[in-house]
Order: structure tokens, then C-alpha cells, then sequence
């Protein structure tokens, strides 16, 4: 009987109370609060909630794609940018969605790097890459001095997030040289700093702060390869570029057969996500101060709430609490 009059109690909230205190968590909680009941469903789903969790430079960011989206719901969209990549900037980049966090997630396209000896075909060709997002990858046929960087602005990227940098690429039959340590890097610079004039003394000036990494890393479901190149903490007021490099300075004997789709720029995921991974669901988040969360709802501007049903919201953010792990 107290449970049935507690359902009957929630029946009584407004749905766009329901949807505020959901719009304060996550992705992953809002489709797992979506299963509690009809009503939990509506407000789990709504253009309110989803939006909530878009970029909001996201219809910005659209524009500058040739490829239109046809979503019916900000959920839809949602979805739609984590599992497929738009391509943007006349093809030299693409947007993506961190599908556990709502992060912005971006894809250098090769020929937006600055490739040494790129533009000797002797070295380097560009192959055509119909299945793939990009038109064309950077093929590397024998090169003594290897060297590939690439850069984006800060302000692109979420605030107050970590993000790692990728090589992603692929090993032709041709391939040689890749059993030899790559020095990488990964560092913001000044807005508008000489990107034509790096140097080998530049590099190695940074030595202890840097990894050495080898081919190959590890598999992505795209059939690809990626290599980590570092990572970069962005506050979210820096007006500066993020450089990224991977360049083989050391042993002369050289390096063929990799074929280079781009670099690619994602947050970085901690422990708990990898856990939670590993058991098939999605990652556990912290999900903030239960206090601020009740505030937000009292002063959300919603007309229809009163007292009761500020009690009633309350009992909702803390049954939210409750079953959603890590609380």
C-alpha cells in the first residue's frame, strides 16, 4: 500500500518537473530512467532533457556539413551523432558525439595534417577511400624522415574536459620500418604559432615530457588502427591551438607501407567507464550535489509546481539517487 501511494504521489508531478531533475544526470541514466514507467518515460525522452545534453554550439557545428540529418526528437540526434560522424569543414574534418557523456569528439582528416614530404609523390600518395568518412587517406610508400602533426583549436573542444589524441592508420603489405619507437606529443601552443617551421631541436627539447609508442596499438571497430599520442586537459577559456605530433627522429633505416586516415581527438574515459564497460552497460558518472539539483527544480520556472509537488520532486531526485549506481 505505500508503495502504491508513492506511485500515486509521482503520477501527481509534472512531467516538466520529472524532466529537469533528469536533464541534471546523464545520457546513460535518462534511458535507464526511462524504464520506471510511462510517465518516467515521457520526460526521459523529451526535447527538454536531450537538448540538455547536445553540445550547444551543435546546430553551429551542422552547418558546416554538406550532409543533412533528418531527426524527429533531440534524442534522435543525440544517437545519431555517436554512432555516425558528420563530416564538416569541405571535408577535411569530422563531429561526433562521446555516446557516454555528450563531449564533442573530433577527426582530423589527413589532408588537413601537415605531412613531411607530403607533397613528394615519390613518398607519399593520397588513395581513394570510398567506404570510409574521408574521400582519401595519406599513403606512405618509403620515407626516412617521419613526421606528421596536426592542430585545432581549444575553444572546439568541451570545457573542463580531458581528451586524448590518435593516429589512426592502417598497415599495407609494403609495411617496414614500424618495429622503431615514434616520438609523440601533445601540447597547446599559441593561437596562430609557425606551423610551417617546426625543427628537430623543437622536439627533443621536450624530451622527458613525452612517450615513445610503437606500432601498432590496438584495433577499433572500424577495422583501423590508432596509436595514442598524449592527452590535453581543456579548461574551456584558452584561446590557443592543441598541437598533436608523431614523428620517427632517431633511427635512419626508414619506414613504409602506413596508410594515415587522420588524427582523432576524443574525451578521455576513466577506470569506472572501462569497468562498467567490461559488464556490457555504460559508464557510472558522478552526477553532482543532490542539493543543487533540488534548487534547480525550485527555481526552474515552472507555474504548475507547488509545494506538494516540490516534496514530491525531491522524493523524485532521490529515488534518481538511488538506483542509478555510484551514488
Amino acid at each position: 500500500m505505500e508503495n502504491a501511494a508513492v506511485m500515486m504521489d509521482l503520477q501527481a508531478l509534472p512531467e516538466g518537473c520529472i524532466a529537469n531533475v533528469i536533464s541534471l544526470t546523464t545520457p546513460r541514466d535518462a534511458c535507464r530512467l526511462s524504464l520506471i514507467s510511462r510517465d518516467f518515460k515521457s520526460a526521459a525522452d523529451s526535447d527538454a532533457v536531450w537538448d540538455k545534453f547536445l553540445p550547444h554550439e551543435t546546430n553551429e557545428i551542422l552547418s558546416h556539413s554538406e550532409s543533412a540529418i533528418h531527426a524527429k526528437s533531440k534524442k534522435e540526434l543525440y544517437f545519431t551523432l555517436s554512432h555516425n560522424p558528420i563530416v564538416i569543414d569541405d571535408g577535411k574534418m569530422s563531429f561526433s558525439l562521446d555516446k557516454w557523456s555528450g563531449k564533442k569528439c573530433y577527426m582530423i582528416a589527413a589532408r588537413r595534417l601537415r605531412i613531411a614530404w607530403g607533397d613528394n609523390p615519390d613518398i607519399w600518395t593520397w588513395k581513394s577511400l570510398p567506404e570510409s568518412r574521408f574521400k582519401e587517406a595519406a599513403e606512405l610508400h618509403s620515407v626516412s624522415w617521419f613526421e606528421i602533426r596536426g592542430r585545432i583549436e581549444t575553444r572546439m573542444l568541451s570545457p573542463s574536459t580531458t581528451y586524448k589524441a590518435y593516429l589512426v592508420y592502417k598497415l599495407t603489405k609494403r609495411g617496414y620500418g614500424q618495429q622503431w619507437p615514434v616520438v609523440v606529443t601533445v601540447g597547446a601552443r599559441a593561437y596562430g604559432f609557425d606551423y610551417e617551421c617546426p625543427g628537430l631541436k623543437e622536439i627533443t627539447a621536450e624530451r622527458k615530457k613525452i612517450n615513445e609508442a610503437k606500432f601498432p596499438n590496438e584495433n577499433r571497430v572500424d577495422g583501423w588502427l590508432e596509436m595514442e599520442l598524449g592527452e590535453f586537459h581543456c579548461e574551456g577559456d584558452e584561446d590557443e591551438e592543441l598541437e598533436m605530433i608523431c614523428c620517427k627522429i632517431e633511427n635512419y633505416t626508414g619506414m613504409g607501407g602506413l596508410l594515415v586516415k587522420g588524427i582523432e581527438i576524443r574525451p578521455k574515459r576513466n577506470m569506472d567507464i572501462v569497468i562498467d564497460q567490461d559488464h556490457g552497460g555504460l559508464p557510472a558518472i558522478d552526477h553532482g550535489d543532490l542539493r543543487a539539483m533540488y534548487q534547480y527544480v525550485h527555481v526552474s520556472g515552472l507555474k504548475s509546481i507547488t509545494s506538494k509537488h516540490l516534496a514530491l520532486a525531491s522524493q523524485v531526485i532521490s529515488f534518481t539517487c538511488a538506483i542509478i549506481p555510484g551514488r
